[in-house]
């Protein structure tokens, strides 16, 4: 079976560096406070605070600290397809520091909830024809997660610390939840006869036109 979908994209890349963390933490809207609770795949844990402390320094501009906590987390955490699982808990994540996207979205979103900040999980998928000249993004082709994160004023900013960018127009949004258990890509019963059976998807994401 294959299906087709046209879709309009827009950039949620921020302008600049928004106001400080800490003021940002502190107008947290009720609305959005479900997002700064600790949830069934990313506990309060104080390794998370002790791993963010380097990035949150006192008055520092929100966009600018989550930038260079997405940054640590690229660099700090080898992408290694088949090194965990569904089931991997973040602590496992932190202590072994490789996973894919999954594991990167849920290491973000806890430091920033260490912090009392609000940040998401968001699923996905991406462009998978790169503009001429540049390397395709990691997790082409599949599904993919990054997280979002509350600015104040600026709103949700998502940043996919996977490839160390902010989203900014090659990322299509599927669903957004408080971790992957609420927004898996693959969910539901499948009734059969069959002694075994096998589900194999694939996605496509170009520019129209």
């Amino acid at each position: 079976m294959a299906a087709s979908s046209t879709i309009d994209v827009e950039p949620t890349a921020p302008a600049g560096g928004g106001p400080t963390w800490e003021a940002v933490r502190d107008a947290l809207a009720p609305d959005d406070r479900q997002f700064a609770l600790e949830s069934p795949l990313v506990p309060r844990l104080d390794e998370l605070a002790d791993y963010a402390a380097a990035s949150f320094t006192a008055g520092r501009p929100i966009v600018e600290a989550v930038a260079d906590l997405s940054t640590r987390i690229h660099r700090d955490f080898a992408y290694e397809p088949g090194a965990t699982s569904v089931s991997t808990t973040l602590a496992e994540v932190l202590n072994q520091r490789r996973g894919v996207c999954q594991d990167f979205a849920h290491l973000g979103i806890g430091c920033l909830r260490s912090l009392g900040l609000a940040a998401r999980y968001v699923s996905g998928y991406l462009e998978t024809v790169p503009p001429p000249g540049r390397a395709r993004l990691v997790g082409a082709d599949v599904s993919h997660a990054w997280f979002g994160f509350h600015a104040g004023p600026l709103g949700w900013v998502d940043v996919d610390p996977t490839n160390d960018q902010f989203v900014a127009g090659h990322h299509l949004t599927n669903a957004w939840g408080r971790d992957y258990h609420d927004v898996p890509p693959v969910k539901g019963v499948i009734f059969t006869d069959a002694a075994s059976n096998e589900l194999s998807v694939t996605v496509d994401v170009v520019p129209a036109g």
